[in-house]
């Protein structure tokens, strides 16, 4: 009798334990995750930049609009054009961090400045887009792009160009790019890189004569009156005050744009189900009044692609690119 009952009560026991299994087996299998910790936005720059700006008011809206029921804080990891950024988020690893990314996670592994590329992380989604705007001081002899393509047909040489970006990164290309849609001969620009961000005091100093910059920028000395800006890279001419009155490289005649892209990207082992969880909470965040008007404010449009979508996009780009540097011979 002892020995039925101890056989029966083992067996109970492994029924129990058996069931207790396939439930925690089934929540697994069910794909849902959710942080259970506060979450922590790389910008791998400093702060006031395209992606520090980008991070902040990510996690603003998360916050004020209650999208994540954990604190998104955001910490500045800049250096290397992004590639020290990169490496912290590869370290980590993990499903609490995430970090804004924009054209440089391609540009800055082709000119060889990092190991790490965009397929070294996960996608999580695309989510706006910016332009680059090609600016020069109000008194300049260039008004209008088709001026300073000209100059540059003439002597190649003869114009300096400033950009905050690497030789090979983002300001430079975007403006490569476009003159070489003009006809220009782009092996030899002039091109000097201020990565200390000095690149509009330079500008306004006379020291150099063009500046290949973000939107946001050009917007701001445009109405101190400043500068004057020869084209931004938007496929058609923006809305809005100001921004309404730059002309677009195509409306001059240049069949040419680019969009300086952002989004969100997490370590290469992150969970799927917590990229989902957070490809749905930005999905979900940008459907929110605060989160339009944070966009509008800062003059930005929104691009949302998914997780897959987003990784399809980084690989068509990154041939696109790899093409252009190698034509400059700046790629590695």
């Amino acid at each position: 009798m002892v020995m039925s009952l101890l056989l029966g009560s083992a067996l109970l026991l492994s029924a129990c334990g058996s069931n207790e299994s396939s439930v925690e087996s089934s929540a697994e299998g069910s794909g849902e995750w959710s942080p259970d910790k506060p979450i922590e936005m790389i910008a791998p720059a400093g702060a006031g930049g395209g992606w520090d700006t980008t991070a902040r008011t990510i996690s603003k809206v998360m916050e004020k609009e209650n999208i994540i029921d954990k604190r998104m804080a955001v910490a500045n990891k800049p250096g290397g054009g992004g590639a020290v950024g990169w490496s912290y988020v590869n370290k980590k690893g993990g499903n609490h961090t995430l970090f804004v990314t924009s054209p440089p996670i391609l540009f800055v592994p082709l000119n060889g400045q990092s190991k790490l590329a965009h397929n070294d992380f996960t996608p999580i989604a695309g989510v706006i887009a910016d332009y680059s705007a090609f600016v020069v001081p109000a008194n300049s002899p260039y008004d209008n792009m088709n001026d300073l393509v000209e100059a540059l047909k003439e002597d190649p040489k003869a114009v300096s160009v400033v950009g905050d970006s690497a030789p090979g990164s983002m300001d430079h290309m975007a403006f490569v790019k476009a003159v070489k849609a003009a006809g220009v001969d782009i092996k030899q620009l002039k091109y000097v890189s201020a990565q200390d961000g000095s690149g509009m005091s330079m500008l306004l100093g006379n020291k150099v004569d063009v500046y290949s910059t973000g939107l946001a920028e050009a917007t701001e000395q445009a109405r101190a009156g400043k500068v004057k800006v020869l084209a931004i890279t938007s496929p058609e001419p923006l809305e809005g005050e100001t921004v309404s009155e730059f002309p677009t490289l195509k409306e001059q005649g240049i069949d040419d744009e680019f969009v300086v892209w952002r989004g969100i990207m997490g370590p290469k082992d992150m969970d799927p189900a917590a990229a989902k969880f957070y490809e749905q909470a930005v999905k979900d965040m940008m459907e929110t009044e605060e989160w339009k008007t944070q966009r509008d404010n800062f003059g930005w449009n929104d691009n949302f692609m998914s997780g897959d979508q987003f990784k399809d996009f980084l690989d068509q780009e990154y041939k696109t690119m790899e093409e252009l540097l190698k034509e400059v011979g700046l790629a590695k």
